[in-house]
Parts: C-alpha cells; sequence; structure tokens
C-alpha cells in the first residue's frame, strides 16, 4: 500500500505567532495531532504536535505566552505518495516521529501519521492474513 493511499489531507495550517493555547484548541477542534505551521519566509512548513504542546505545557510554560515558532518541529521529514507505508513507518519508528509531511513535486500534499498507518492497515484487505481480535474492538 503507497502513503498516497493512506495520508491525510492538510487539516490545518497555523502561522508560527499563534500562542501555544490557540493551536491546541484549533488541533482539538479538528480531532488531529498535528499542524503545518507556514510562514511566507520559509521554504518549506514547519510541523507542530501534540508532543511538543505536551513537552511544554508539561515543564511549566505558559500555554497563553508561548508561541508556535519556539515549540514546533525545525526539521521536517518529508515522504513521497509513491513510498510503501512500510518504508513510512520504518522511517518513522528509526526517527521517533510519529508524522510525516507528503510532497511532490515540491509541493505539500498531505500528511502521513501513525493513526493513518494504523487505520490503513486494519481496514479491509489489509495485508496480514491474521483475523482481528474480537476482544480488541
Amino acid at each position: 500500500m503507497k502513503v498516497e493511499v493512506g495520508m491525510s489531507e492538510v487539516v490545518l495550517r497555523v502561522g508560527p505567532g499563534l500562542t501555544l493555547r490557540e493551536a491546541a484548541a484549533r488541533m482539538a477542534e479538528r480531532g488531529i495531532g498535528a499542524a503545518i505551521v507556514e510562514d511566507e519566509e520559509w521554504p518549506v512548513p514547519r510541523v507542530i504536535t501534540e508532543r511538543d504542546l505536551l513537552l511544554a505545557v508539561g515543564t511549566g510554560l505558559d500555554p497563553d505566552s508561548e508561541l508556535v515558532r519556539d515549540h514546533m518541529s525545525e526539521k521536517v521529514i518529508t515522504a513521497s505518495p509513491d513510498w510503501s507505508m512500510e518504508r513510512a513507518a520504518a522511517e518513522m519508528s528509526r526517527r521517533g516521529i510519529r508524522h510525516l509531511v507528503v510532497c511532490a513535486d515540491g509541493d505539500l500534499i498531505g500528511v502521513l501519521s501513525m493513526r493513518d498507518i494504523m487505520r490503513a492497515w486494519t481496514s479491509d484487505g489489509a495485508t496480514s492474513d491474521d483475523p482481528p481480535d474480537e476482544r480488541a474492538a
């Protein structure tokens, strides 16, 4: 299965000047774990994740004064839409991340999260021959 099949569209784009509380509220409202951070001066977008928010708030920082720009991931890992899901999952595992930005021809076309991978692999037609465990539902 290819990344382009399992990825999600970009649900939320935020600016770097948003407070952490504002970013968290927008992410919660949409039920997502990451937002794309864009600024016209940057050549590539960045990402702020629920983990970034948790680390900031968990260390006692004020979510009403701390800004996205100071807590976002500076280095974004991109994937190609024609990568296999296995390759994407291996890359995420190796780097200890939960989101990949999907780009084609230099354009942002989606985001692939661990949740997207799990959804794709557990849906009808997934590659495993093992039947789903009824107790897990």
